[in-house]
């Protein structure tokens, strides 16, 4: 009976009804996946305990993440889309339990918001942290055409101020304390820059001391310098680039490309900048040469599985990790497919190795 608003006396009371039979109460509806939404692959005891081992200095992870074919070793069966693995893949990601970084490479062809990278930090766990390409217009000492071929010298390569305000500003105020690594990396250089290369040096240091300050937002945070050109790595000029690195305090990116020379022969300058951070993007296997990354590309799609193993490269990585995290110094290591054929399986690799050598 409904409550009288207005004052008038209750109508009667009619006549009770018979009882009737109670219904069983509704079981809870099953939660129903978002359309846009992915999810992770299921619980993994042995992964799970592999990351449980990996000291917290250690980040691997991979470069960018929207790959379809890491069905059921990032994400669940389910079947998804390119577009929507870059959009919302990150959060599923971020639940790997060896996946603790990733490299952002996109923001190398066209510069990222605050809000963009806002959002990325918000799908990752509070230890995640990122490493982040600088945008190639502040890179490149060429402007490019589609075909990547230079048409013309560029007036804003190494610009300081585009520099912060196209790249390390907006990546500190929306990753926040989620920085791991900002790394300009330098395109190849045309020929009469690397006949200067003292020049350009000067020119990437003036860049590097511009900028803010990172660890009051992000303490493990760290600049980083990448090439893609081997004369960088000349013993006689080698000293004289790990000062200026060491000046702004910024560190050296290993290069595991076909272009540059092999891990071993970089180790030399990360010794004259110790003690410090390690910060590695290993990009293509020397398997296909310096101008393979298409055919590594066209062999390896749909990276769900190892191609090419490249051990001397795994059992390094693996002994660097180990002594420079041993030392209390944060590593940073991201994987592209096109090393080995399926990243996250390059990553399990590590894990393993530095699980192995833990026991030894």
């Amino acid at each position: 009976m409904q409550d009288d608003l207005f004052g008038d006396p209750p109508s009667p009371p009619s006549a009770p009804a018979p009882p009737q039979p109670q219904a069983e109460p509704a079981a809870a509806p099953a939660r129903r996946k978002r359309a846009a939404e992915v999810s992770p692959a299921p619980p993994d005891a042995t992964l799970q305990a592999l990351g449980a081992a990996l000291s917290p200095r250690v980040r691997l992870g991979t470069s960018s993440w929207s790959y379809p074919g890491w069905a059921n070793l990032v994400w669940d069966g389910g079947s998804y889309s390119d577009s929507l693995l870059s959009r919302e893949g990150l959060t599923a990601y971020g639940q790997h339990p060896l996946l603790r970084t990733v490299s952002v490479d996109r923001s190398f062809y066209r510069p990222l918001t605050q809000d963009q990278y806002a959002r990325h930090a918000a799908q990752v766990p509070d230890d995640f942290r990122f490493v982040v390409k600088a945008p190639s217009h502040v890179t490149d000492a060429m402007v490019r055409g589609e075909d990547g071929r230079g048409l013309q010298p560029n007036p804003a390569f190494l610009d300081p101020v585009l520099a912060t305000q196209d790249f390390v500003a907006p990546a500190l105020a929306g990753l926040g304390h989620k920085v791991g690594a900002l790394v300009f990396q330098l395109s190849p250089l045309p020929r009469h820059l690397l006949h200067n290369l003292p020049l350009v040096l000067q020119r990437v240091r003036t860049l590097l001391l511009a900028q803010p300050s990172l660890s009051p937002t992000a303490p493990d945070g760290v600049l980083a310098l990448e090439v893609r050109d081997p004369e960088w790595l000349d013993p006689v000029f080698m000293p004289e680039l790990a000062a200026v690195l060491r000046e702004a305090g910024a560190t050296w990116c290993l290069c595991l490309h076909a272009k540059m020379p092999r891990l071993a022969d970089q180790l030399p300058l990360l010794r004259k900048l110790w003690p410090g951070p390690m910060v590695c993007r290993w990009n293509l296997n020397p398997l296909h040469g310096a101008y393979g990354y298409e055919d590594a590309q066209r062999e390896y799609s749909p990276y769900d599985r190892v191609h090419d193993v490249d051990q001397d490269t795994r059992d390094l990585l693996v002994r660097t990790i180990a002594g420079v995290s041993g030392a209390g110094q944060n590593v940073y290591v991201t994987i592209s497919n096109k090393a080995e054929g399926c990243a996250p399986l390059s990553v399990r690799a590590l894990a393993e190795g530095l699980l192995a050598g833990r026991k030894a």
